[in-house]
């Protein structure tokens, strides 16, 4: 998938904010910074040369994405935080010059870069083709340090959250409760089950499972369900709950089991009766599915652009980080509460 991050302050902060990358990030570019305050900072006499462009492009630059460079952490500093800056050594031996990094020795005040800020402005500049190259190999190294990450595959991310495991035994059960109505209150048609379940994936996040499976590419064995977050999970399995109850009263109320047709009605009817209930969830839900393929799977839901967002770095940390894992190394670390959930 394309990204245009001169033109995209959502791709920015997927990579500004995914710690797990600005690691290997920082490896790869060898771009030394000098450390102050736990963080290594550059001067802008230093990017402007890095970039080969001059020091009034880069103050052009700040002005016009003033708010962006100080999320990234670019900030001026001044007072006692401007002598210790200064005073920084190199070693036991040797002191910075700052002179030649562009800081008059009287200078009341400077402004700094961080390592994500330096980024930000590689992401952002047109006038720079060193610029130019450090954006392809910044998409590169992203995707290379997640695919490293979870041993050249993400498709199945979504099962390395916390919360996967729990969500998915869930499901299943009312997964088994919904198919259950079917079979009891639908008469015989063997497309009961893919028009009704598709009806559920097009009212949640407006795909149906064939759409889903192109956008991930998924093979016809391969679960579809298999690789949805925890949250979709959970939504799916109320309304299939709360479906077939209504499937049921229907039933009770005819006295025989409902035409495929008249099933598909009622779940118009159900869709409208519960909109106002589930419509913030499923705001939510198209927001996550989108947000997070676009992310970690490079996949487009085309149908929910509208709903991508920047992916915060305690997502990333969710899916990347040290508590999550495999879902085998899971279910092996907590192998009594799985017995557990299963026997429900």
């Amino acid at each position: 998938m394309n990204k245009d991050l001169t033109t995209s302050n959502i791709h920015r902060k997927n990579i500004l904010n995914n710690n797990y990358a600005l690691q290997e990030l920082y490896k790869e570019i060898a771009f030394s910074g000098l450390m102050f305050e736990g963080k290594y900072r550059f001067t802008k006499k230093q990017v402007s040369v890095f970039f080969e462009i001059d020091d009034r492009t880069v103050d052009r630059y700040l002005e016009k994405f003033n708010t962006e460079f100080k999320d990234a952490g670019y900030e001026i500093l001044a007072g006692i935080r401007l002598r210790n800056f200064k005073s920084i050594k190199l070693d036991d031996i040797h002191v910075v010059e700052f002179e030649e990094l562009g800081i008059p020795k009287n200078s009341p005040s400077i402004g700094v870069f961080t390592f994500k800020a330096f980024l930000n402005l590689g992401m952002l500049l047109t006038e720079s083709e060193k610029a130019k190259s450090l954006r392809s190999f910044i998409l590169d190294i992203v995707i290379d340090s997640i695919n490293k990450k979870l041993g050249g595959s993400t498709k199945y991310i979504n099962q390395r959250e916390e919360d996967f495991l729990s969500s998915a035994i869930k499901e299943h059960n009312y997964r088994q409760e919904f198919t259950n109505a079917l079979d009891l209150y639908i008469a015989e048609n063997k497309f009961k089950y893919p028009q009704l379940t598709n009806k559920v994936y097009v009212s949640i996040f407006k795909e149906n499972a064939k759409e889903y499976r192109q956008i991930l590419k998924l093979k016809n064995k391969e679960s579809v369900r298999a690789t949805m977050y925890s949250e979709v999970l959970e939504l799916i399995s109320s309304y299939e709950n709360g479906f077939a109850n209504h499937l049921k009263n229907a039933f009770t109320k005819k006295g025989e089991r409902l035409r495929l047709s008249e099933a598909n009605a009622l779940f118009n009817e159900f869709e409208e009766l519960t909109n106002a209930i589930y419509e913030p969830l499923k705001e939510r839900v198209k927001s996550i599915m989108a947000s997070r393929d676009m992310a970690f799977r490079d996949a487009l839901h085309e149908k929910l652009k509208n709903y991508v967002t920047h992916l915060t770095s305690e997502e990333f940390e969710k899916f990347l980080g040290e508590k999550s894992m495999v879902l085998e190394d899971r279910i092996n670390q907590n192998i009594d509460v799985f017995k557990r959930l299963k026997d429900r």
